[in-house]
């Protein structure tokens, strides 16, 4: 497994490379200083693992994860414990404090073999996967979230709602960035302000001028179905996609 070290402190980041030497399944293929330096690894060397500080100079490590549109698994190595809650609330892999307790490194990389199982030796692609997880932040909440989980995303502005279980944050993305890096015969652009995932549809019905409205497998907090409105244009590609 391919692993990039971020860190902006060399004795941190020596010191983890050496501990990870006994372990023969992380490949270390890189290490950077800062954000921006890991930024560009990443795209070079399309890590499947990150060692991730959270306090860097310029971009946080948070920062850093929400700036991708792929996000590996990552492992929190930090001094601060008071960003502990936070990580978990990410929903990282794992968290580790400095200086590293070898036990815990290993405990740590034993719940990412148990983690990766499923998608182990899968190269990235420019087309996300449904198992590919993105890195979205809202405010102080931030969350890994696997795409077949996201039932669909809605346009606001210059920002995207992505929903998902009964999340629905508000990130600074455009829906049709957005669009080109989805899997087109997975998530589908219904209208002008909406995609949906069509593994979530549950049924559809003729709508007005042509259009059809999309229920989905999620029912609202009033105890109805989501539903999405499929426009006249785009009604014949879905019926296509969905071989009706």
């Amino acid at each position: 497994m391919k692993a990039l070290i971020i860190d902006d402190e060399r004795l941190a980041r020596k010191e983890l490379a050496s501990l990870l030497e006994k372990h023969d399944s992380i490949e270390i293929v890189g290490e950077a200083a800062n954000a921006d330096e890991a930024e560009a690894l990443i795209a070079e060397k399309r890590p499947d693992l990150l060692f991730l500080d959270i306090n860097m100079p310029g971009r946080t490590g948070f920062e850093l994860l929400e700036s991708l549109d792929h996000a590996p698994q990552v492992i929190f190595v930090t001094a601060y414990d008071e960003h502990a809650l936070k990580a978990f609330q990410v929903n990282a892999l794992d968290y580790l404090l400095k200086p590293i307790d070898p036990e815990r490194l290993e405990a740590a990389l034993n719940k990412l073999a148990s983690a990766s199982a499923e998608s182990a030796g899968l190269p990235q692609r420019e087309i996300l996967r449904e198992s590919d997880q993105i890195f979205l932040k809202d405010g102080e909440k931030c969350w890994f979230v696997t795409l077949k989980d996201v039932r669909y995303l809605e346009s606001e502005g210059n920002y995207v709602r992505v929903r998902f279980d009964d999340q629905k944050p508000l990130v600074l993305r455009s829906l049709n960035k957005l669009e080109e890096k989805l899997d087109p015969l997975v998530f589908f652009r219904a209208n002008r302000k909406h995609i949906i995932n069509l593994r979530w549809v549950e049924s559809i019905e003729p709508w007005f001028s042509g259009g059809l409205m999309v229920k989905l497998k999620h029912k609202g907090k009033d105890g109805q179905p989501e539903t999405i409105e499929v426009s006249r244009r785009q009604a014949a590609r879905f019926k296509e996609l969905l071989s009706l």
